[in-house]
């Protein structure tokens, strides 16, 4: 009897102390994304919230935010603000990211992944963990990667094919310098614009093209904004990072982070099936689709891509010291196997 009533007195300690801590939880928590729906990342988001609501009864409700509308439609300021605490959770670009975590500038290193196989062996392996631990270092804590897509090149000029053929076209990039070298190195003029101002400029021909993953070429339907020139080249990725604020994070129980980080894996799993739809060597529907429409879809050969990766390797080894050699050295030997 003495044991029977003890083991009642834990588990009520037990239950008063989970009752105390989530009465200390927030009534919504704000999940920061650049984009929302119908684009793979505002739906990995979307899939994160819906699992944690539904798996802690309530008692975690995340809303999500697009449009950056969290910090004013600055991207940029997205990491800053989750480690300050102003952000509670966020599923955000490595590119976004990569001004206060160089290591995020791996991915954008030109032509150093072929195909979606050396993205999975990045983030799904060493590398990978090598890189949450760079940004939990900083503050903030990475729980899944998801995936925004291989970033693809358009214009409303002509085909590319080659270097050459970019020669003197006006390219919107987004605002990292890698970016800038890289199109330069080309033999393009980049333009750093936002995404809110990228639209425009391109309906206008303000400017003649802009790279970005085909989940956000074809939700926009750039095609209708003249971009019917479409290289499908693979020069840089965008993996996203589904992480959440430390300061929120030691507010869960253990049994609530435990939910939180196995939905946030289940729903980028989620993203990167999106991202990568209709776009394989088993399933290209969705290039076909846009075939049918009237885009000129340009698939590099073996020999067209080598110029391009020939063209960008100054910046590639450049830029390789300022994100670790080391680290980036890993990278390709988990590529070549």
């Amino acid at each position: 009897m003495r044991l029977f009533k003890g083991l009642l007195a834990a588990a009520a300690l037990s239950m008063v102390a989970l009752a105390a801590s989530a009465a200390e939880y927030k009534s919504e928590y704000k999940v920061s994304t650049v984009v929302g729906k119908p684009f793979p990342w505002g739906l990995s988001a979307e899939r994160w919230a819906e699992l944690v609501e539904e798996r802690t009864d309530g008692r975690i409700k995340m809303k999500v935010y697009p449009g950056a509308q969290l910090v004013q439609g600055d991207q940029t300021k997205e990491f800053t603000a989750i480690r300050q605490g102003i952000i509670d959770m966020a599923v955000g670009s490595t590119i976004n990211w990569s001004p206060q975590v160089k290591e995020l500038n791996l991915f954008s290193l030109p032509f150093l992944m072929p195909d979606y196989e050396a993205i999975d062996a990045l983030t799904q392996g060493e590398v990978g963990q090598a890189i949450f631990e760079a940004i939990d270092a900083k503050g903030v804590l990475p729980l899944a990667w998801s995936e925004n897509g291989f970033r693809e090149l358009s214009n409303s000029k002509h085909p590319v094919r080659t270097p050459e053929d970019l020669a003197g076209l006006k390219i919107r990039v987004v605002g990292s310098p890698l970016y800038n070298d890289t199109f330069t190195a080309l033999g393009a003029n980049p333009t750093q614009m936002s995404w809110a101002d990228a639209q425009p400029a391109l309906s206008t021909g303000a400017v003649d093209g802009q790279e970005n993953p085909m989940a956000i070429y074809g939700a926009a339907k750039l095609y209708t904004l003249g971009q019917t020139h479409l290289t499908m080249w693979r020069y840089v990725a965008d993996p996203l990072v589904m992480a959440v604020s430390k300061r929120v994070w030691e507010t869960f129980t253990p049994e609530d982070q435990a939910i939180v980080r196995e939905a946030a894996v289940e729903a980028g799993r989620y993203g990167v099936e999106l991202a990568r739809e209709g776009l394989t060597g088993e399933n290209p529907a969705y290039l076909e689709e846009l075939r049918g429409l009237g885009v000129e879809v340009v698939e590099p050969t073996a020999e067209e891509r080598a110029k391009f990766v020939a063209a960008t390797r100054p910046v590639y080894e450049a830029w390789k010291e300022k994100i670790g050699a080391e680290l980036v050295e890993k990278a390709e030997q988990a590529i070549g196997k």
